[in-house]
């Protein structure tokens, strides 16, 4: 087996519980769960070998397996998807050579993201693991310093250096621009987009090392490894005239609707 896709997915989060099974329609009005369109997401990338939903809860269990999902069942001490996802492939009895974690929280995620997202990861031997970044329009800039004022926390911004390597991410809008922008311009600010493509050995090593500060005080999974001097490599990404956005608060649910409609998603 080459690729694998996880899905972890838990129904205890603190910000939106049973947010996985949360409910959305497309331009149709069809009604699909969160988790169902993000394993649908995933289902649509070419050159994976499998996709695996992760969760440590019964009613996500029963629903992902009456769509079709291959599910495996994890421990309720994970504290984050990747540490999850370390579980699942533990739990499998699987060796990949690349493991995709795709968060059940990113329906709109497209496929070539995560294509390109394992093609970047193969061709950077120095790289323990890699995951894409979106450069901000003015108008996703400015969406996301909305949701800042508003006490909401939204999407994860990253900055990196010149061979690419993650150099921090943060719930904060950064880097600082010192300016505003018209919609449609290019801005300095990338989109974190919650997806990683691990190599097994820095995934297996991942829960042994303990929550790092920065990791707890943004709560962001990823700053664990940088914490530990792991090279995290930043993709950049381009959304061919696609909308992303996670659901990240249940205020979401109707820009992600929207954003479903026009793309033509069911």
């Amino acid at each position: 087996m080459s690729v694998v896709i996880i899905i972890p997915a838990r129904y205890a989060s603190s910000r939106y519980p049973g947010k996985p099974l949360a409910v959305l329609r497309g331009v149709t009005g069809q009604a699909a769960s969160l988790i169902q369109r993000s394993w649908k997401a995933a289902s649509e990338v070419s050159g994976i070998d499998r996709v695996v939903v992760a969760t440590d809860d019964e009613r996500i269990r029963r629903a992902a397996s009456e769509f079709g999902a291959d599910v495996v069942m994890t421990s309720e001490e994970c504290r984050n998807g990747t540490e999850r996802c370390a579980d699942a492939v533990e739990k499998l009895g699987i060796s990949p050579e690349i493991v995709v974690n795709l968060q059940g929280d990113a329906p709109l995620t497209p496929s070539w993201f995560i294509e390109e997202l394992v093609s970047g990861l193969r061709a950077d031997p120095q790289a323990d693991l890699a995951t894409p970044v979106l450069r901000a329009s003015g108008q996703m800039r400015a969406d996301l310093l909305a949701d800042r004022a508003a006490g909401r926390v939204g999407g994860t911004t990253a900055v990196f250096g010149a061979q690419m390597q993650g150099l921090y991410f943060s719930k904060e809008v950064i880097p600082f621009a010192g300016r505003d922008f018209a919609p449609d311009e290019p801005t300095p600010v990338f989109h974190h987009v919650g997806v990683y493509a691990y190599r097994p050995d820095v995934l297996a090593a991942y829960p042994q090392w303990p929550e790092g500060r920065l990791e707890r005080l943004e709560g962001l999974e990823q700053l664990r490894f940088l914490e530990n001097g792991r090279r995290v490599l930043c993709v950049e990404v381009e959304a061919r005239g696609r909308q992303f956005w996670e659901l990240n608060n249940p205020e979401d649910i109707p820009r992600i609707e929207a954003m479903l409609a026009e793309m033509g998603q069911p």
